[in-house]
């Protein structure tokens, strides 16, 4: 697989196809796949090249529909060219860009074609992008749907970034009905300011402090809102970073009165528990943050279910300065975690011992996050027609999360030195090979994805 090839067909003994496991041969014309078949020795005696990667197992590339770049303006935090070699580098082959930590931020049509500018020649793999809902832009949502975002995302709390304000209900309600007669989604960090009772003075390095600042309840109160306005407006809703099982039950309620709502949950909430964050810790900050292990447990549980609908990486960088790490201290260290590269071995490490399968495996980190971003008539399954996209890796090898083997910007982790189950091997984007062992293309082969929404004609 050498990094910049054109692949006109992938042969394996097991390609994850449909229902099955299979030897097959996976035929590519034009960056598509043609056509999946049996695999023969017929295949050798047409005039196409074959990559043979013996034993490794072909499915789609990942879908990580939760990424932030932070390009333009904070690009020492994250840029184009590092987080989609990363992503590259984990077997993702699209990822969906937030629209906030960059200057500006993704909220009017001019700004998006800003963060494409940014984009372009950068990514090495296709790359969509969030469109932001913060006070008074609303006008500008329905003319950033034409323009091609997937979505929208709000924030219900304090972003974290000033450029990104959060809504109130007013500013809900009249972007619902901007939204209205749109297959768009709104996507919403679920938790709220609450009045609880003030605890004692507590050390601000101990996680414990910073767990109790953030309860459970604020996600509830928040998702208790969300499912009203979905109901009310039947405007596709998306709760982002799920992290509390406290709010499971409204949302498995929400959907069953008729609300069109999905959600997601993150490898750190499925990989991480509040008992093990040692002291000072700060690189495992994130909001809402990592809760203790029975919680974790109910996340797993609903997924199983189908009660959660995808798992994706939120992977949120920044540079070391802002984890506070010679302080410790939790509550004034930036919140956001770094994994997008490992997401594929973090939830098979953990997902393998649970009774998931690789088809389980599929549905959550490929099918259903291209569904969300309506991106499922190409991306995300292995059928003919859709995107020449494809990881292969070897779901039975051990590897160690090494420094040196990090590819985002800033090599800050919690998973440093962690063992994890699920090598990637190689990543094909549209028929090309864009990582190989460790290795790139020369320069940059993801595109663009502007995605193309069904909306009324008073649109």
């Amino acid at each position: 697989m050498e990094p910049g090839t054109i692949v006109s067909a992938v042969r394996s003994r097991r390609v994850l196809y449909g229902k099955k496991i299979i030897p097959a041969v996976i035929i590519i014309k034009e960056g598509k796949i043609q056509s999946i078949l049996p695999d023969s020795g017929a295949i050798m005696h047409r005039d196409i090249e074959v990559l043979d990667v013996g034993d490794s197992l072909v499915m789609p590339g990942i879908v990580d529909c939760h990424v932030h770049v932070n390009e333009p303006g904070r690009t020492n935090w994250e840029g184009y060219w590092t987080a989609t070699r990363a992503a590259a580098a984990g077997g993702v082959t699209t990822i969906v860009d937030m629209p906030l930590n960059s200057i500006p931020p993704t909220t009017t049509l001019g700004n998006f074609h800003e963060k494409l500018y940014s984009a372009t020649g950068q990514c090495f793999v296709d790359t969509a992008f969030w469109g932001g809902v913060i006070p008074g832009n609303q006008l500008e949502l329905k003319p950033m749907v034409q323009g091609g975002v997937a979505g929208f995302k709000c924030f219900l709390i304090h972003s974290g970034v000033d450029e990104f304000p959060h809504v109130s209900d007013a500013d809900l309600h009249a972007t619902m009905k901007q939204l209205q007669g749109t297959d768009s989604v709104l996507l919403f960090h679920a938790e709220r300011e609450v009045q609880h009772l003030a605890s004692e003075e507590r050390d601000p390095c101990e996680y414990s402090t910073f767990l109790k600042s953030r309860p459970d309840i604020m996600e509830y109160e928040a998702i208790l809102n969300v499912t009203k306005l979905c109901l009310q407006y039947q405007v596709r809703c998306h709760i982002v970073h799920l992290s509390s099982a406290q709010s499971l039950e409204l949302i498995k309620a929400a959907r069953q009165a008729g609300a069109p709502l999905t959600v997601e949950t993150t490898h750190h909430y499925l990989n991480l528990s509040a008992e093990n964050i040692p002291a000072g810790a700060t690189h495992f900050k994130c909001c809402p943050p990592i809760r203790d292990a029975a919680n974790q447990e109910l996340l797993w549980s609903a997924l199983k279910s189908g009660d959660i609908d995808m798992v994706v990486s939120d992977h949120s960088p920044c540079t070391p300065d802002l984890k506070c790490l010679d302080s410790g201290d939790f509550m004034e260290a930036w919140g956001g975690i770094s994994s997008m590269q490992f997401g594929l071995s973090l939830f098979w490490t953990s997902a393998s011992k649970k009774g998931f399968s690789l088809f389980d495996t599929v549905r959550l980190l490929c099918k259903e996050p291209a569904k969300l971003c309506r991106l499922d008539n190409q991306k995300g399954n292995l059928i003919p027609g859709h995107d020449a996209d494809l990881v292969i890796w070897d779901p039975e090898k051990h590897f160690t999360v090494k420094e040196e083997h990090i590819h985002h910007k800033n090599k800050l982790t919690p998973y440093l030195g962690l063992t994890l189950l699920g090598e990637v091997k190689g990543t094909i984007v549209r028929g090309r090979v864009v990582y190989s062992q460790g290795c790139f293309s020369s320069h940059p082969l993801g595109k663009h994805l502007l995605i193309q929404h069904k909306t009324q004609a008073s649109l």
